[in-house]
């Protein structure tokens, strides 16, 4: 195993060489073959959704490879059995995703049917939606249905961010902090939840949390008065865009290897797959949000694919979880999930 000292540094800087692919290549072909161990689910605690595809930035790292130009977006009719799902479900959580979420037109209607049933809901936010044309009032939405928003902000040095999500980015997303910030979100004792996400900058493990998310804090309140509940630290997924990047920069081989190297046994008693499942923008279930990308279904016995609007959460329960290669990135070193790090 892989010294915690020596799998990254404190610091949220980028690599010095690290560009983005173009054109796209597939990395399902290499992760095929696995001798990741077989995990089994555990009892149904929480319903992730991706409402599409579409998002208003295109960053580097993102394993959806989500973007302006992409048009794959959840139906009002498909929204409708996620909704029923939850209403039949005994599940405490919805997990909105995207690309961007809120610009799908039934995010806010997902959102109150979920608050309805008492569910916490969790908005995975970029920020910079906040200030997209009809998202004028996002933000009073979110707080007034106390929704906990878990938002990516990769640094808090300008120049990362920018380099990762796009020029104007960083003063953006500061823009989108301070608003939150004045309407409770971040500020202590309060019951609306902000939390910052970190990916690396490239082809290396995340550093430790517990001390990036203390440089955070003090980077983020000293120059802009932001303040924020807690940090996630989360490991690139050799999938989509940053997988496609990984090739084109002769990278693949060596970032699987160091995953490989890293791994962690006892992160896979707490990887997210064993409580979470994840539905797409056209209904169809995965073990989780990679997977999705990667178009390996859930599957059930007699059923090679499951569609929410069939889905009973007592099925679930015992069920083998589909895992490839890039399974390794959940496990490796200090663990990576939806939740930050696993230990």
């Amino acid at each position: 195993m892989v010294a915690a000292a020596a799998r990254s540094s404190q610091t949220c800087a980028a690599p010095s060489v690290f560009r983005e692919a173009r054109p796209m290549h597939s990395t399902l072909a290499l992760l095929r073959r696995t001798d990741f161990p077989p995990i089994r689910r555990r009892r149904l605690e929480t319903l992730q959704v991706n409402l599409g595809y579409r998002c208003n930035q295109a960053c580097l790292h993102c394993h959806v490879n989500a973007g302006p130009t992409r048009d794959e977006m959840m139906t009002a009719q498909t929204a409708g059995s996620v909704i029923a799902f939850m209403s039949a479900a005994r599940i405490e959580t919805l997990d909105i995703t995207g690309g961007a979420p809120e610009l799908n037109r039934n995010f806010r209607d997902l959102v109150g049917a979920a608050r309805a049933l008492g569910l916490k809901v969790i908005d995975r936010c970029n920020l910079t939606v906040l200030e997209e044309p009809g998202q004028e009032d996002l933000a009073g939405f979110l707080a007034a249905q106390c929704v906990e928003i878990t938002a990516s902000l990769p640094c808090y040095l300008e120049k990362n961010v920018d380099r990762q999500r796009g020029r104007g980015v960083f003063a953006a997303s500061v823009r989108a902090l301070r608003r939150l910030n004045a309407l409770g979100y971040g500020q202590p004792g309060s019951a609306l939840a902000l939390n910052l996400v970190f990916n690396p900058q490239g082809a290396v493990l995340p550093p430790a949390q517990a001390q990036l998310e203390q440089a955070y804090r003090e980077q983020l309140a000293d120059r802009f008065g932001i303040v924020f509940t807690r940090l996630f630290t989360l490991t690139n997924m050799p999938i989509q865009r940053f997988g496609s990047t990984l090739i084109s920069n002769n990278q693949f081989v060596p970032y699987m290897k160091l995953l490989r190297d890293s791994f962690e046994r006892d992160n896979l008693d707490t990887v997210m797959c064993r409580t979470l499942i994840s539905v797409d923008w056209q209904g169809w279930v995965y073990d989780c949000d990679f997977n999705q990308m990667l178009g390996l279904r859930l599957s059930l016995p007699g059923r090679a694919r499951v569609h929410v609007s069939e889905l009973a959460a007592a099925e679930l329960e015992g069920n083998s979880i589909a895992v490839l290669d890039h399974c390794y990135g959940c496990t490796a070193g200090q663990g990576s999930s939806c939740g930050g790090a696993l230990g």
